[in-house]
């Protein structure tokens, strides 16, 4: 821990803009992607493609994110942290730029492709400077800002891409985009210092052998999820799983006998932090399959169109986000207990209500349902990584970080393919679209209800023991 971190509560305002610059990028991945998801049927119609092939605009984004976020901890050990963020910005730029020009289908996946490369460099940046350079007294504060940040993204993702793909087209949204990053590059410039890479950098080797099955264990993985609907037994998905499984236990063993893995896998060893890990997978699941859900019920069901739709779930979604930094100064003040604990609960009522109202959902309901659901997420989720992260020391932070952001990219798709995979099931089983929609919906939230049940049982035995004032 640095002196300056010992001895102050103030954030240097340069600490600040880092935090802020590297944030805009991750916000412009997590927007572009929800954003997307509302053109899919402009896309299908301006390309001539299917549902199938207009998926891997957020599939292929996944699996690079996936697979490169893992590599983040030992980036940090060999090169400055400017000289990542000027790589991130300017992949991100250059992945726009394809996207907003590109006349064929395949270029559009290049750009997202190149866009999922600058993503998975920025995010784990955010917070490792937030380890790093904020004093220790104020992390939950600032960690909370971060998510604050990324959570804008899905907050107003699906707005804004119905409000640009009806007025003025589906290529400004990632024209928009541009100067936004843009800001995000000269703000890097002026505020990340250009530090020394740690002492350690020769041991951080990249070796081929290690990447290789990292990349392939997680590919096989994200492969293997967003494909669900294929069967157990098809290739796309229970193939890819046994395959991704395989290669990350070869890499799991390779990596328990290393100095310098690419990530510690050492640190599962702690009980207390897979708690952590868990119940920050059980939250991401939760969230990313309401957010699947609830906007095909309002079209499907209700009749709103996607704009309407996107108007419906913007209250929740950007209540949540503006409580992020609130909540982690909570953290900072009253200790992990109090924020996590009630928040958890909180938004176990509000999927408790999902469930129990899910073949009545009307708009105001999911209006109201969705702002409880997100009111926890707010008080909880950021806090949760926080506190895990707080359980290790300096030196194993960015692996833990690493970690983090890494399973949130498998939560994301697990909620995404369950929630899609169950509520298509639910329209195949009956000829009426509108009947099925609903029972696919019922059966998704009551299972949203079970595993938001199972992650206050994690929270639990993460904190039970602990006095409010002590991080787990």
């Amino acid at each position: 821990m640095s002196r300056i971190q010992e001895q102050s509560t103030a954030i240097p305002h340069k600490v600040i803009g880092a935090v802020v610059a590297t944030g805009i990028m991750s916000f412009c991945g997590v927007i572009v992607e929800t954003a997307m998801n509302i053109t899919f049927p402009a896309l299908m119609s301006h390309f001539g493609i299917g549902t199938s092939s207009v998926q891997w605009m957020t599939t292929l984004y996944l699996l690079v994110v996936a697979s490169i976020t893992p590599l983040s901890a030992v980036l940090k050990r060999r090169f400055r942290s400017r000289t990542l963020f000027l790589c991130a910005n300017l992949l991100f730029l250059a992945g726009l730029v394809i996207d907003a020009l590109a006349p064929v289908f395949p270029l559009l996946l290049l750009g997202r492709a190149i866009q999922g490369l600058g993503t998975s460099i920025a995010l784990p940046l955010m917070f490792n400077i937030i380890l790093q350079q904020v004093p220790t007294k104020r992390i939950g504060t600032m960690m909370g800002v971060g998510t604050l940040i990324t959570a804008i993204g899905p907050a107003i993702g699906p707005t804004f891409g119905g409000l640009v793909a009806t007025t003025i087209g589906w290529r400004f949204v990632f024209v928009i985009l541009i100067p936004i990053l843009l800001i995000s590059l000269v703000t890097g410039l002026s505020c990340i210092p250009s530090v020394p890479v740690s002492a350690d950098r020769e041991a951080a080797e990249l070796g081929p052998l290690d990447v290789f099955l990292m990349v392939l264990g997680f590919a096989g993985l994200i492969f293997g999820i967003s494909n669900a609907s294929a069967g157990w037994l098809s290739w796309r998905f229970g193939g890819a799983l046994v395959l991704g499984l395989i290669a990350l236990a070869a890499f799991a063993l390779r990596a328990r006998h290393q100095a310098q893995p690419i990530i510690d896998v050492r640190l599962f060893a702690d009980r207390r932090f897979c708690l952590h890990v868990g119940a920050y997978i059980l939250f991401e699941i939760s969230a990313l399959a309401l957010s699947f859900i609830l906007p095909n019920h309002l079209q499907l069901v209700d009749g709103c169109t996607s704009l309407q739709a996107g108007l419906v779930v913007l209250p929740g979604a950007a209540i949540g986000a503006v409580l992020a930094p609130l909540s982690g100064r909570l953290y900072d003040q009253l200790g992990p207990r109090i924020p996590i604990i009630s928040g958890s609960l909180v938004a176990l009522i509000g999927l408790l209500g999902f469930a129990l109202t899910a073949r009545r959902l009307t708009a105001m309901a999911i209006l109201i349902l969705y702002i409880f659901f997100m009111l926890g997420i707010g008080l909880s989720f950021g806090n949760i990584m926080t506190n895990g992260l707080h359980r290790l020391s300096q030196e194993q932070q960015a692996d833990g970080n690493a970690i983090f952001n890494t399973v949130q990219q498998f939560a994301a798709a697990i909620g995404s393919s369950l929630a899609a995979t169950i509520v298509a099931a639910g329209q195949a089983a009956v000829a009426d679209q509108h009947l099925g929609t609903i029972n696919g919906s019922q059966h998704a939230l009551i299972l949203l209800l079970i595993v938001g049940a199972l992650e206050v049982l994690l929270i639990l035995a993460a904190l039970g023991r602990f006095h409010k004032s002590q991080p787990a």
